[in-house]
């Protein structure tokens, strides 16, 4: 008999794209919400076609966030597509979109709209700056978030180049935290009976994850940045680099000399006597650093630095992460069958419940695959899924 999961009999409604969205009901569906998809006719959520790959709406970027999910393809500008969305409204316990502020109350989709239709139902958004302000009407994109919440602006020293952080930081970020507030609201009418609005923008995200950083700024009045501290870089090696973390003991650098085979103990020197003095002359501890790394190889000096006991690690590709033996051992590998994209490899759910644990029960859906299936089970005969076919407001 198969345990049953967290999330069994939820009913998600997912009107999301591209990623903040799809990352949250994709982890909805892996612990067993059953999250309908509805996209547009003909094209689908914009990751179908974002990246150009053989597979074509089937492409490894879509495959990797929208799993465990059902696609109906509406057209939602139809009067036949909106009362479609009203009927699954009315049997469904969540409502996800990540447009920008403003959309679904266009399309008749709002909360307030909504909860006339069904007063139990939470009603959850993701957006890039909120549904109020003046960026409320701004495409919430993850560059622009990283932008506009100082997370760009951050860096190592003030010598480097602004740039853009290469992973979307803010999508992932927000979708999680979309996630975090369903569940919250989903527990929280377990209590009361009553659904509710959740609401969280990239730009929020962005903030709250430089929490120390900015109660420093607002109660002291200065930075903290994590990436400048002097006993910490990253230096390169004769084959690669390291990383190294000079912290969280009572004399770092006195140990970092002696991992790094030096011929005195810097912490002796007055200049770098306390962390303010280090701090002060960082320059020149990097580039007694670097210069010393640069004359062996990593595996090295990661020898020496854990002989240490003090923090480091290889710096590695992505290629590299993906095919450590502790990817494997922690289970982050997915090997799916699918029936257009054939076999497909993408990372599994991060969090791990000993009894309930994530599973996969459908493949990623072909644009509007499920749209009878769905449509019958909430009561369409087949004459009216025809009809709507034949009227285009299923795709």
């Amino acid at each position: 008999m198969t345990t049953a999961m967290p999330l069994d009999g939820v009913t998600v409604l997912d009107f999301t794209q591209v990623y903040l969205g799809p990352c949250c009901t994709q982890l909805l569906g892996d612990f067993g919400a059953d999250v309908i998809k509805i996209e547009r006719p003909g094209a689908g959520d914009l990751s179908r076609t974002s990246i150009p790959d053989p597979a074509g709406p089937d492409n490894p970027v879509f495959l990797s966030i929208n799993r465990n999910k059902r696609s109906i393809t509406v057209d939602t500008r139809s009067e036949h597509g909106k009362q479609l969305v009203y009927d699954l409204v009315r049997d469904a316990d969540v409502v996800v979109s990540n447009f920008r502020s403003g959309v679904m109350e266009r399309l008749g989709f709002g909360y307030d709209s909504l909860k006339t239709i069904n007063p139990r139902l939470i009603w959850a958004s993701g957006t890039g700056f909120g549904p109020d302000g003046p960026y409320r009407h701004k495409g919430g994109q993850d560059v622009l978030a990283q932008a506009y919440s100082g997370v760009m602006w951050r860096r190592a020293s003030d010598d480097l180049p602004l740039s853009i952080y290469p992973t979307t930081l803010c999508d992932y970020t927000t979708g999680m935290h979309l996630m975090q507030g369903i569940l919250l609201a989903l527990l929280s009418r377990e209590r009361t009976g009553e659904g509710q609005r959740v609401e969280v923008a990239m730009y929020d995200s962005m903030l709250h994850m430089q929490m120390q950083e900015a109660s420093m700024r607002l109660n002291r009045g200065r930075e903290i940045n994590w990436a400048a501290m002097p006993l910490s870089g990253v230096f390169e090696t004769t084959d690669g680099a390291v990383c190294m973390v000079g912290a969280f003991k009572q004399n770092p650098l006195r140990d970092i000399s002696a991992a790094l085979e030096l011929d005195e103990d810097l912490s002796q020197r007055p200049e770098f006597a306390t962390l303010e003095r280090q701090i002060e002359h960082r320059p020149e501890l990097q580039r007694i650093f670097r210069e010393r790394f640069a004359g062996n190889t990593t595996a090295h000096w990661l020898k020496r630095l854990e002989d240490q006991d003090l923090l480091c690690a290889p710096v590695r590709s992505l290629a590299e992460a993906l095919a450590d033996e502790q990817t494997a051992v922690n289970r982050m590998l997915l090997d799916m069958e699918h029936p257009a994209a054939g076999p497909v490899k993408v990372l599994a759910a991060p969090v791990h419940l000993s009894g309930t644990p994530a599973r996969v029960r459908r493949v990623p859906p072909r644009l509007g695959e499920h749209a009878e299936e769905i449509l019958t089970e909430h009561g369409y005969p087949p004459s009216r899924v025809a009809e709507l076919r034949a009227e285009g407001v299923l795709g």
